[in-house]
């Protein structure tokens, strides 16, 4: 049967990053999806390939010019039969189009509106431009991203971008349905980077007060590289391995499959004044052997072992094909929609598409009859691809 948001309407106001992340994944969930990007966004026909980003999978896309007072209206035919709406402007953006959210609310009460920013639409920095980056350092997890006495790594954009971002974006705007299907009433959703990343370093503010984790000396604790058994080791022919033998019976199988299960300076585990001379020790032992052959020797053991692999090497990795965790559309090989049910069944419902590609098609099944579709085309307020 479809996905479990099947039935929901959902507008996506184009933007980059966490807004399409987040409506990948609504679509994903089987959601009907549009994403209105700019007329201007059209340069011709569409082309015969799919668009590349594969963030765009999964959803219909109409061009719509937003500086028009004709284009302001067809979104606003558009938010009339809609469930929820998602952008991703700066505050103030959408006030400043005619879109904001008191003008949709009053079209459509029970309309969720969905605003996704760095900043929060208050706060000193609300206004300011910024990238992940920036606002995972001010939500206090970036810092922690280091090994000791070395400089913070960026983990990606993934942190901010598309956890605390747009993930939270998708989980805010099914919450806000739910709660509408109860009310008969909509709501505004302020999502903000910052506050999603800092959600996400929660469990962190726990172990600051139990001594696994020391807020002021990053790379010492047990999940951010302090720990031997706890990091990603180099092999012979410069791969690397993940370890995270933390029980004391996963870091038993961990000595007994290194061969160090009879060295006494092992023996422990939890005395955290050894963890650096023991690391540099089983770093040497790491690097006797291939990855794959540490992958003969743990690869679904309880040591808490997996190769680290890049995402063309996980595409290919036997337990992913085994499980389909990824799968190819229109010829590119990309992450399947996650998470799994056991009646629903989310799919890719069709490739990235180009900007305007189904403006005529999306605004009649709408509900806009031909003549005013036209005449919207002709007024150039939306423009088909």
């Amino acid at each position: 049967m479809p996905g479990p948001l099947n039935g929901y309407r959902i507008i996506e106001i184009a933007g980059i990053g966490p807004g399409p992340f987040a409506a990948m994944m609504l679509a994903d969930m089987g959601a009907e999806v549009v994403r209105v990007d700019r007329a201007q966004a059209v340069r011709g026909p569409a082309p015969d390939t799919p668009h590349a980003d594969v963030l765009l999978r999964g959803r219909q896309n109409v061009a719509i010019d937003l500086k028009n007072p004709e284009g302001v209206a067809a979104l606003l035919e558009l938010v009339a039969g809609a469930d929820a709406l998602i952008e991703g402007f700066r505050p103030g953006v959408m006030e400043r189009l005619g879109v904001g959210p008191e003008v949709c609310l009053e079209r459509n009460p029970r309309l969720v509106y969905g605003r996704m920013t760095g900043w929060g639409q208050e706060g000193m920095y609300a206004q300011a431009a910024g990238h992940d980056i920036n606002y995972i350092s001010l939500a206090g997890a970036l810092a922690h991203y280091a090994r000791a006495g070395e400089a913070p790594v960026p983990p990606l954009n993934m942190v901010g971008d598309f956890g605390g971002g747009g993930m939270f974006l998708a989980y805010g705007v099914v919450c806000a349905l739910l709660e509408a299907q109860r009310s008969g009433s909509g709501q505004v959703i302020d999502t903000a980077m910052v506050d999603g990343a800092a959600v996400l370093m929660s469990m962190f503010w726990t172990m600051s007060t139990t001594g696994m984790f020391d807020p002021d000396r990053p790379g010492t604790g047990l999940l951010d590289t302090g720990a031997h058994f706890y990091d990603v080791y180099k092999c012979a022919d410069g791969k690397y391995i993940s370890i995270g033998s933390i029980e004391p019976q996963f870091y038993a199988e961990l000595l007994r499959l290194t061969g160090l299960e009879g060295d006494a300076g092992f023996a422990d585990q939890m005395n955290k004044a050894d963890w650096p001379n023991l690391k540099t020790q089983i770093a040497q032992v790491f690097l006797a052997k291939t990855r794959a052959e540490w992958c003969e020797i743990m690869e679904a053991t309880d040591v808490c072992f997996a190769p680290v692999l890049t995402i063309n090497e996980a595409a290919e990795h036997p337990h992913n094909v085994e499980r389909g965790t990824f799968i190819e559309v229109a010829g590119k090989t990309q992450p399947k929609p996650a998470p799994r049910f056991s009646r629903s069944v989310p799919e890719v419902k069709s490739p990235p598409a180009h900007p305007g590609q189904h403006t005529s098609e999306v605004l009649t099944a709408w509900g806009l009859d031909a003549a005013r579709i036209e005449a919207l085309l002709a007024s150039g307020a939306v423009r088909q691809a």
